[in-house]
C-alpha cells in the first residue's frame, strides 16, 4: 500500500481549539501527493465555534464565559467541550476521487454504523439525529481538494451549554449523547472505533 493511500489515526487527548485549528491549516497547506491522510481524535475545552455562514442571532444568547470563535468550516454554531469526541478529517478527497457531498455522507454513515444502525440524517441539515435529537454535528472545509475540520460526537458530556445556542442554526433543536442512548463508550473508545469505520469507507469509496 502506498503511503498516500493509508489513513493514520492520532489520539491527541484534550487540546485547545485555536492551536489545533492552526495545526490543521498548516498540515493542509503543506501536504502533497505523498502525504498520508490523517484522522485526529480529540476533545476540546469548552468553546463555541461558528462556521463561515453562521448567523450571530443563533447565539450564544447569554454570557457564560465560554469563548466564541469563528472559523472557515461550513455550518452554523456548535459547542465543543470535554466528553465530546471531535474527529478532524484531514483527507485528500481529490486524490481518492471522493466528492464533497459523498464525503459528508460517509461521515454521517460512519456515525450511524458506530451507533449500530440507530440514527438518521436530514436533508439540508448535515449531522446525525436519534429520535429527533442531534448526536453528531458536521462541518468541513475543502482547500485544493483536501478536507479538514470534520465532525463532533456527543459521548458523555455536560449538554447544558447547548441551551445557550440554536445548535447548527435550529432554534429548539434537542441534543443527545451516546451515554443517554445506552452506549458505554469513552471518548477514546468511540474515536478508535469511528476512525476504523471511516477509514474502511474511505478505502472503498
Amino acid at each position: 500500500m502506498l503511503v498516500a493511500e493509508r489513513v493514520l489515526s492520532r489520539q491527541l487527548g484534550r487540546v485547545d481549539y485555536l492551536p489545533t485549528v492552526e495545526a490543521m491549516r498548516e498540515f493542509t497547506e503543506r501536504r502533497d501527493a505523498s502525504t498520508a491522510d490523517e484522522l485526529w481524535l480529540l476533545e476540546h475545552p469548552p468553546v463555541y465555534t461558528l462556521g463561515l455562514a453562521a448567523d450571530p442571532a443563533h447565539g450564544p444568547k447569554m454570557e457564560s464565559g465560554i469563548p466564541v470563535v469563528q472559523v472557515e468550516r461550513g455550518g452554523e454554531i456548535t459547542y465543543h467541550g470535554p466528553g465530546q469526541l471531535v474527529m478532524y478529517t484531514l483527507v485528500d478527497l481529490g486524490r481518492r476521487g471522493i466528492k464533497v457531498k459523498q464525503f459528508v455522507r460517509l461521515l454521517e454513515q460512519s456515525v450511524i454504523d458506530l451507533l449500530e444502525g440507530r440514527g438518521e440524517v436530514r436533508s439540508g441539515a448535515p449531522g446525525v439525529y436519534v429520535d429527533g435529537a442531534k448526536v453528531a454535528a458536521l462541518g468541513i472545509r475543502v482547500s485544493r481538494g483536501c478536507a479538514f475540520h470534520g465532525l463532533s460526537l456527543n459521548v458523555d458530556m455536560d449538554l447544558a451549554p447547548f441551551a445557550a445556542i440554536d445548535p447548527c442554526g435550529y432554534p429548539g433543536l434537542a441534543v443527545t449523547q451516546t451515554r443517554d442512548l445506552g452506549f458505554e463508550f469513552t471518548v477514546e473508545s468511540a474515536g478508535s472505533r469511528l476512525a476504523q469505520i471511516l477509514s474502511e469507507k474511505i478505502g472503498h469509496a
